[in-house]
Protein backbone atom coordinates (compact mmCIF):
# COMPACT_ATOMS: atom_id res chain seq x y z
CA UNK A 1 0.00 0.00 0.00
CA UNK A 2 1.42 3.35 -1.10
CA UNK A 3 1.51 6.27 1.35
CA UNK A 4 2.73 9.82 0.77
CA UNK A 5 4.33 11.88 3.53
CA UNK A 6 4.56 15.67 3.37
CA UNK A 7 7.14 17.51 5.53
CA UNK A 8 6.61 20.58 7.66
CA UNK A 9 8.39 23.84 8.34
CA UNK A 10 12.06 23.32 9.13
CA UNK A 11 12.58 20.96 6.18
CA UNK A 12 13.05 23.82 3.71
CA UNK A 13 16.35 24.82 2.15
CA UNK A 14 17.21 27.64 -0.22
CA UNK A 15 16.32 26.84 -3.82
CA UNK A 16 14.22 23.75 -3.14
CA UNK A 17 11.43 24.77 -5.52
CA UNK A 18 14.05 25.29 -8.23
CA UNK A 19 15.24 21.71 -7.66
CA UNK A 20 11.85 20.17 -8.44
CA UNK A 21 11.76 17.96 -11.56
CA UNK A 22 11.56 19.91 -14.85
CA UNK A 23 8.47 18.12 -16.17
CA UNK A 24 5.05 19.27 -17.34
CA UNK A 25 3.19 18.34 -14.14
CA UNK A 26 5.59 20.33 -11.99
CA UNK A 27 5.62 23.30 -14.37
CA UNK A 28 1.82 23.34 -14.42
CA UNK A 29 1.73 23.24 -10.62
CA UNK A 30 4.16 26.16 -10.33
CA UNK A 31 2.22 28.12 -12.96
CA UNK A 32 -1.10 27.49 -11.22
CA UNK A 33 0.31 28.51 -7.84
CA UNK A 34 1.75 31.69 -9.35
CA UNK A 35 -1.61 32.56 -10.88
CA UNK A 36 -3.53 31.84 -7.68
CA UNK A 37 -1.16 33.84 -5.48
CA UNK A 38 -0.49 36.64 -7.95
CA UNK A 39 3.28 36.29 -7.82
CA UNK A 40 6.09 34.22 -9.28
CA UNK A 41 6.34 31.41 -6.73
CA UNK A 42 9.94 30.74 -7.72
CA UNK A 43 10.77 33.92 -5.80
CA UNK A 44 9.63 32.26 -2.56
CA UNK A 45 12.54 29.88 -2.02
CA UNK A 46 15.57 32.17 -1.88
CA UNK A 47 17.45 32.26 1.41
CA UNK A 48 16.13 35.77 2.09
CA UNK A 49 12.54 34.91 1.16
CA UNK A 50 12.55 31.82 3.39
CA UNK A 51 12.97 34.03 6.45
CA UNK A 52 9.23 34.59 6.06
CA UNK A 53 6.86 32.03 7.56
CA UNK A 54 4.45 32.79 4.71
CA UNK A 55 7.03 31.97 2.03
CA UNK A 56 8.12 28.78 3.76
CA UNK A 57 4.62 27.40 4.27
CA UNK A 58 3.44 28.22 0.75
CA UNK A 59 6.58 26.70 -0.76
CA UNK A 60 6.11 23.47 1.17
CA UNK A 61 2.51 23.10 -0.01
CA UNK A 62 3.57 23.76 -3.60
CA UNK A 63 6.41 21.22 -3.49
CA UNK A 64 4.17 18.54 -2.02
CA UNK A 65 1.43 19.01 -4.59
CA UNK A 66 3.99 19.11 -7.40
CA UNK A 67 5.27 15.65 -6.46
CA UNK A 68 1.74 14.30 -6.10
CA UNK A 69 0.83 15.53 -9.57
CA UNK A 70 4.08 14.31 -11.09
CA UNK A 71 3.37 10.80 -9.84
CA UNK A 72 -0.32 11.01 -10.80
CA UNK A 73 0.80 11.71 -14.37
CA UNK A 74 2.73 8.43 -14.14
CA UNK A 75 -0.37 6.56 -12.96
CA UNK A 76 0.59 6.50 -9.28
CA UNK A 77 -1.72 7.86 -6.59
CA UNK A 78 -1.55 7.60 -2.80
CA UNK A 79 -3.72 5.21 -0.85
CA UNK A 80 -2.84 7.15 2.31
CA UNK A 81 -1.63 10.70 2.94
CA UNK A 82 -0.21 12.37 6.02
CA UNK A 83 1.55 15.68 6.45
CA UNK A 84 3.40 17.18 9.37
CA UNK A 85 2.01 20.60 10.31
CA UNK A 86 1.77 22.68 7.10
CA UNK A 87 2.46 19.43 5.25
CA UNK A 88 -1.10 18.44 6.14
CA UNK A 89 -2.33 20.96 3.55
CA UNK A 90 -0.50 19.15 0.76
CA UNK A 91 -1.79 15.86 2.19
CA UNK A 92 -5.37 17.16 2.02
CA UNK A 93 -4.84 18.02 -1.65
CA UNK A 94 -3.22 14.63 -2.22
CA UNK A 95 -6.26 12.77 -0.91
CA UNK A 96 -8.59 15.12 -2.83
CA UNK A 97 -10.25 16.63 0.23
CA UNK A 98 -9.19 20.15 -0.79
CA UNK A 99 -8.54 21.90 -4.10
CA UNK A 100 -5.00 23.17 -4.64
CA UNK A 101 -6.07 26.81 -5.02
CA UNK A 102 -8.08 26.66 -1.79
CA UNK A 103 -5.15 25.01 0.00
CA UNK A 104 -2.86 27.85 -1.10
CA UNK A 105 -5.26 30.55 0.07
CA UNK A 106 -5.84 28.85 3.42
CA UNK A 107 -2.14 28.10 3.94
CA UNK A 108 -1.32 31.75 3.23
CA UNK A 109 -3.93 32.87 5.76
CA UNK A 110 -2.55 30.40 8.30
CA UNK A 111 1.02 31.59 7.87
CA UNK A 112 0.01 35.26 8.03
CA UNK A 113 -1.91 34.68 11.27
CA UNK A 114 1.00 32.81 12.82
CA UNK A 115 3.55 35.40 11.72
CA UNK A 116 1.49 38.36 12.90
CA UNK A 117 0.83 36.73 16.27
CA UNK A 118 4.55 36.20 16.89
CA UNK A 119 6.67 38.23 14.45
CA UNK A 120 9.83 37.50 16.41
CA UNK A 121 11.32 36.23 19.63
CA UNK A 122 9.81 32.74 19.54
CA UNK A 123 10.39 29.42 17.82
CA UNK A 124 11.02 25.70 18.16
CA UNK A 125 13.77 23.38 19.37
CA UNK A 126 14.26 19.69 18.57
CA UNK A 127 15.32 17.52 21.50
CA UNK A 128 16.79 14.10 20.68
CA UNK A 129 17.39 11.35 23.21
CA UNK A 130 14.66 12.09 25.76
CA UNK A 131 11.12 10.70 25.86
CA UNK A 132 7.96 12.78 25.89
CA UNK A 133 7.52 11.91 29.57
CA UNK A 134 11.04 13.14 30.35
CA UNK A 135 10.47 16.35 28.38
CA UNK A 136 7.18 16.93 30.23
CA UNK A 137 8.96 16.52 33.56
CA UNK A 138 11.66 19.02 32.56
CA UNK A 139 9.06 21.51 31.33
CA UNK A 140 6.80 21.20 34.37
CA UNK A 141 8.53 23.97 36.28
CA UNK A 142 7.86 26.48 33.49
CA UNK A 143 4.06 26.25 33.52
CA UNK A 144 3.48 29.34 35.67
CA UNK A 145 6.04 31.50 33.87
CA UNK A 146 4.44 33.08 30.81
CA UNK A 147 7.75 34.20 29.32
CA UNK A 148 9.61 31.01 30.16
CA UNK A 149 6.98 28.36 29.50
CA UNK A 150 7.88 25.42 27.29
CA UNK A 151 5.27 23.53 25.26
CA UNK A 152 5.50 20.14 23.56
CA UNK A 153 4.85 20.90 19.89
CA UNK A 154 5.62 17.69 17.97
CA UNK A 155 6.23 14.09 18.96
CA UNK A 156 8.14 13.00 15.88
CA UNK A 157 9.58 9.80 17.33
CA UNK A 158 9.74 8.22 20.80
CA UNK A 159 12.95 10.12 21.53
CA UNK A 160 12.64 13.01 19.11
CA UNK A 161 10.47 15.74 20.58
CA UNK A 162 10.00 19.32 19.36
CA UNK A 163 9.25 22.03 21.92
CA UNK A 164 7.95 25.58 21.48
CA UNK A 165 8.54 28.77 23.42
CA UNK A 166 10.31 32.10 23.52
CA UNK A 167 13.92 32.42 22.40
CA UNK A 168 15.11 32.81 25.98
CA UNK A 169 12.99 29.91 27.22
CA UNK A 170 14.25 27.64 24.45
CA UNK A 171 17.89 28.54 25.09
CA UNK A 172 17.49 27.71 28.78
CA UNK A 173 15.53 24.53 28.08
CA UNK A 174 18.07 23.27 25.56
CA UNK A 175 20.73 23.50 28.27
CA UNK A 176 18.51 21.70 30.78
CA UNK A 177 17.72 18.96 28.27
CA UNK A 178 21.40 18.36 27.51
CA UNK A 179 22.18 18.25 31.22
CA UNK A 180 19.38 15.68 31.63
CA UNK A 181 20.91 13.38 29.02
CA UNK A 182 19.59 14.57 25.66
CA UNK A 183 21.89 13.70 22.74
CA UNK A 184 21.07 16.93 20.93
CA UNK A 185 19.05 20.08 21.55
CA UNK A 186 18.86 22.20 18.43
CA UNK A 187 16.97 25.35 17.48
CA UNK A 188 14.97 24.79 14.30
CA UNK A 189 14.67 27.20 11.41
CA UNK A 190 11.16 28.19 12.49
CA UNK A 191 10.34 31.65 13.82
CA UNK A 192 6.93 31.01 15.41
CA UNK A 193 5.90 28.90 18.44
CA UNK A 194 3.90 26.33 16.48
CA UNK A 195 1.54 23.70 17.88
CA UNK A 196 0.77 25.12 21.27
CA UNK A 197 -1.77 27.30 23.06
CA UNK A 198 0.20 30.45 22.22
CA UNK A 199 -1.53 30.23 18.84
CA UNK A 200 -5.04 29.66 20.20
CA UNK A 201 -6.39 33.00 18.97
CA UNK A 202 -4.80 32.60 15.54
CA UNK A 203 -6.28 29.10 15.33
CA UNK A 204 -9.76 30.40 16.17
CA UNK A 205 -9.44 32.99 13.39
CA UNK A 206 -8.35 30.36 10.88
CA UNK A 207 -11.20 28.07 11.89
CA UNK A 208 -13.67 30.89 11.21
CA UNK A 209 -12.00 31.56 7.84
CA UNK A 210 -12.17 27.86 6.94
CA UNK A 211 -15.95 27.80 7.25
CA UNK A 212 -16.09 29.33 3.77
CA UNK A 213 -13.51 26.97 2.24
CA UNK A 214 -15.02 24.03 0.32
CA UNK A 215 -13.81 20.66 1.59
CA UNK A 216 -14.78 17.17 0.44
CA UNK A 217 -14.58 13.78 2.10
CA UNK A 218 -11.10 12.42 1.30
CA UNK A 219 -10.95 9.87 -1.52
CA UNK A 220 -7.92 8.16 -0.04
CA UNK A 221 -7.07 7.83 3.62
CA UNK A 222 -6.10 11.08 5.36
CA UNK A 223 -4.34 10.77 8.72
CA UNK A 224 -4.91 13.69 11.07
CA UNK A 225 -2.19 15.70 12.83
CA UNK A 226 -3.93 16.12 16.15
CA UNK A 227 -5.60 12.72 16.53
CA UNK A 228 -3.13 10.64 14.47
CA UNK A 229 -6.17 8.75 13.20
CA UNK A 230 -7.92 8.45 9.83
CA UNK A 231 -10.36 11.31 9.22
CA UNK A 232 -13.27 10.47 6.95
CA UNK A 233 -15.40 13.60 6.64
CA UNK A 234 -14.88 17.00 5.05
CA UNK A 235 -15.52 18.75 8.37
CA UNK A 236 -12.96 16.59 10.18
CA UNK A 237 -10.24 17.45 7.66
CA UNK A 238 -11.22 21.14 7.82
CA UNK A 239 -10.92 21.15 11.61
CA UNK A 240 -7.57 19.36 11.49
CA UNK A 241 -6.07 21.90 9.10
CA UNK A 242 -7.52 24.92 10.87
CA UNK A 243 -6.57 23.93 14.41
CA UNK A 244 -3.33 21.96 14.14
CA UNK A 245 -1.29 25.11 14.87
CA UNK A 246 -2.52 25.09 18.50
CA UNK A 247 -2.23 21.36 19.22
CA UNK A 248 0.66 18.93 19.56
CA UNK A 249 1.37 17.05 16.33
CA UNK A 250 1.39 13.31 17.05
CA UNK A 251 3.53 12.45 14.04
CA UNK A 252 4.97 9.18 15.32
CA UNK A 253 1.50 7.95 16.24
CA UNK A 254 0.28 8.90 12.75
CA UNK A 255 3.17 7.01 11.18
CA UNK A 256 2.46 3.96 13.33
CA UNK A 257 -1.23 4.02 12.38
CA UNK A 258 -0.36 4.12 8.68
CA UNK A 259 1.82 1.06 9.05
CA UNK A 260 -0.81 -0.74 11.13
CA UNK A 261 -3.31 -0.01 8.34
CA UNK A 262 -1.08 -1.66 5.76
CA UNK A 263 1.26 0.97 4.34
CA UNK A 264 4.18 -0.89 2.76
CA UNK A 265 5.93 1.95 0.92
CA UNK A 266 6.29 5.48 2.28
CA UNK A 267 7.28 8.24 -0.15
CA UNK A 268 8.28 11.62 1.24
CA UNK A 269 7.59 14.67 -0.88
CA UNK A 270 10.31 17.32 -1.23
CA UNK A 271 12.16 18.82 0.45
CA UNK A 272 14.50 16.62 2.47
CA UNK A 273 14.15 13.19 3.98
CA UNK A 274 13.47 13.75 7.67
CA UNK A 275 10.16 11.85 7.65
CA UNK A 276 11.55 8.83 5.83
CA UNK A 277 14.54 8.82 8.19
CA UNK A 278 12.16 8.66 11.16
CA UNK A 279 10.24 5.83 9.51
CA UNK A 280 13.36 3.86 8.57
CA UNK A 281 14.73 4.15 12.09
CA UNK A 282 11.53 3.03 13.81
CA UNK A 283 10.27 0.55 11.21
CA UNK A 284 13.26 -0.88 9.31
CA UNK A 285 11.09 -3.52 7.61
CA UNK A 286 8.91 -0.87 5.96
CA UNK A 287 10.26 0.63 2.75
CA UNK A 288 10.64 4.41 2.86
CA UNK A 289 12.06 6.66 0.16
CA UNK A 290 12.51 10.39 -0.28
CA UNK A 291 11.63 11.86 -3.66
CA UNK A 292 14.42 14.40 -3.21
CA UNK A 293 17.08 11.68 -3.22
CA UNK A 294 16.02 9.90 -6.42
CA UNK A 295 16.71 11.00 -9.98
CA UNK A 296 13.71 12.85 -11.41
CA UNK A 297 13.12 10.37 -14.22
CA UNK A 298 13.51 7.32 -11.96
CA UNK A 299 11.04 8.13 -9.18
CA UNK A 300 7.95 6.43 -10.61
CA UNK A 301 9.98 3.40 -11.70
CA UNK A 302 11.55 3.14 -8.24
CA UNK A 303 8.14 3.30 -6.55
CA UNK A 304 6.69 0.59 -8.78
CA UNK A 305 9.68 -1.67 -8.22
CA UNK A 306 9.55 -1.27 -4.45
CA UNK A 307 5.82 -1.82 -4.35
CA UNK A 308 6.50 -5.14 -6.05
Amino acid sequence: MLAYLYPGQGAQSAGFLHRLPPNAAVRDTLDEASQVLGLDVLTLDSADALRSTVAVQLSLVIAGVAMTRQLAAEGLGPEMCAGLSIGAYAAAVGCEALAFADALHMAKKRAELMESAYPGGYGLSAISGLTEHEIEALARGTENDAAGRIYIANVNAPRQIVVAGSDAALAAFNERALAAGARKATRLDVSVPSHCELLAHASDELLAYSANVPFRAPRSTYIGNRSARPLHSADAVRDDLATNMRHTVRWFDALSVMIEMGATLLVQAPPGQVLTDIAADAYPDVRAISASTIAHDKLAETIRRRLG
